[in-house]
């Protein structure tokens, strides 16, 4: 009898990470969810297609989306007028809400593990979370659209799974008031430095970033700017890089430059200026007053930058600009579309992300301004001029080199997020990262 009970057990537990790690999840009698069969009938859809079942599923309904950006409200309104140009008596409403404090992932669960279901789909941040909460488990499901899987220029393996709205950029700038000067990377997190930044545990996607820098890939970038420093610099880095060489191994990291990466982020926690949001951050570095001080905050924020005195766009520069930077420029996160696998509404949801990823009108949203790049590059709209005034190039800060340029490694080299490599290493990075960040005061 035991010996059955442990089989037992043991065949529970495959079925569980069976479940886990598959990419279609299904109920106990081993069926697909309703969800899921909207799912595979949608991909092989138009967008056309899409709309008449929207229409013929929530006329006289309504769909509640839930979301990180409050953008999502905007386009529901495009889409609702998509729709009724083809059944002008549509009257189908969307209901968009974003919860604060990072608690889009409890109010999802909840709804999902109720005995009644209110949202049909999500736009979500931070890859990490999403991977381990909602990929993983099932409780949220992937629709990549059939127009945006055929349009040109579209990456289905860095952006379909799961499927990007739109991919963010962080970067690094500094007040170029005086005489201070950030050439590399490095710099940032030099003897002196004390960057201003959200926290890596304020923001999710902030920790995220510091996990990607044990990536090989970034860790490399890293490793080569290092190189590219003057011998005094090299010497102030070169212990903590030794220190933490066996820091790597004990955390798993099998890359030949993770040190580099840990290194970078021990200085970089030892040494941030913790703020409560990249728009403060912002208006501090513009100013007059703020002379040689640095920060990592998203790009868009020059845009509402209003011109005075003592404020200017020109007191920043935005450091992977200048021609003799070297390294990473700073971080790239990402917005995903998804549905939850609970949908009341799936053939709603999915016209919904649709219109969103493979329209112009669905993204103008977001690609009205700089910084935020549809991972449809068809419907990106052109920034590398926002600087300009009456054509002439006033201020260079804002002219928006484009997502090719800021994930090239000869460009921005931004650190992208990676959901599951994110995943695989937050359970002992984050505790690395949390004592460093703990120690802080008492270093200080």
């Amino acid at each position: 009898m035991k010996k059955l009970v442990s089989l037992l057990l043991v065949l529970t537990m495959i079925s569980t990470m069976l479940v886990g790690c598959g990419t279609s999840q299904t109920n106990k009698s081993g069926e697909k969810s309703e969800a899921e069969k909207v799912i595979e009938q949608a991909e092989k859809m138009t967008l056309e297609e899409l709309y008449k079942k929207a229409i013929e599923e929530s006329k006289g309904k309504t769909m509640y989306g839930i979301g990180n950006s409050s953008r999502g409200a905007t386009a529901a309104t495009g889409f609702i007028e998509e729709l009724q140009k083809i059944d002008s008596s549509y009257n189908g409403t969307i209901e968009w809400s974003q919860p604060k404090n990072n608690s889009i992932f409890t109010l999802l669960n909840a709804d999902i593990t109720s005995s009644s279901h209110t949202y049909s789909m999500t736009l979500i941040q931070d890859g990490n979370q999403i991977q381990s909460k909602m990929l993983d488990t099932g409780n949220l499901l992937n629709f990549i659209p059939k127009e945006w899987k055929e349009a040109n220029g579209v990456n289905e393996k860095e952006n379909g799974h799961p499927l990007t709205l739109q991919t963010l950029n962080k970067v690094f700038m500094f007040n170029n008031l005086g005489n201070k000067t950030y050439t590399n990377c490095w710099d940032f997190v030099y003897e002196g430095s004390s960057p201003l930044f959200m926290g890596a545990d304020s923001e999710p996607v902030g920790k995220n970033f510091l996990y990607m820098l044990t990536n090989d890939k970034y860790a490399t970038y890293l490793k080569k700017a290092f190189d590219s420093l003057d011998s005094t610099k090299q010497a102030y880095f070169q212990t903590t890089i030794d220190e933490v060489a066996e820091d790597a191994k004990n955390l798993g990291l099998s890359g030949d430059n993770a040190k580099y990466g840990l290194a970078w982020i021990k200085h970089w926690c030892e040494k941030y200026n913790e703020q409560t949001d990249d728009g403060p951050i912002c208006n501090e570095l513009v100013t007059t007053s703020a002379v040689g001080e640095s920060g990592l905050l998203v790009y868009s924020k020059l845009r509402s930058v209003e011109e005075s005195e003592t404020v200017s766009v020109n007191n920043v520069t935005v450091a992977a600009y200048q021609e003799d930077y070297t390294g990473i420029g700073g971080y790239a996160y990402k917005h995903y579309l998804q549905l939850v696998k609970t949908a009341p509404l799936p053939w709603t949801a999915c016209a919904f992300i649709a219109y969103m990823v493979t329209t112009e009108e669905g993204f103008y949203a977001w690609g009205k301004d700089m910084g935020g790049y549809s991972a449809n590059p068809n419907i990106n709209q052109d920034h590398s001029q926002d600087g300009f005034v009456d054509g002439v190039d006033t201020y260079s800060a804002k002219n928006d080199r484009g997502y090719d340029w800021w994930v090239g490694e000869d460009g921005g080299a931004l650190v992208v997020e990676d959901p599951k490599y994110c995943s695989e290493v937050s359970f002992n990075m984050s505790d690395w990262i949390d004592v460093i960040i703990g120690n802080k005061g008492t270093t200080e």
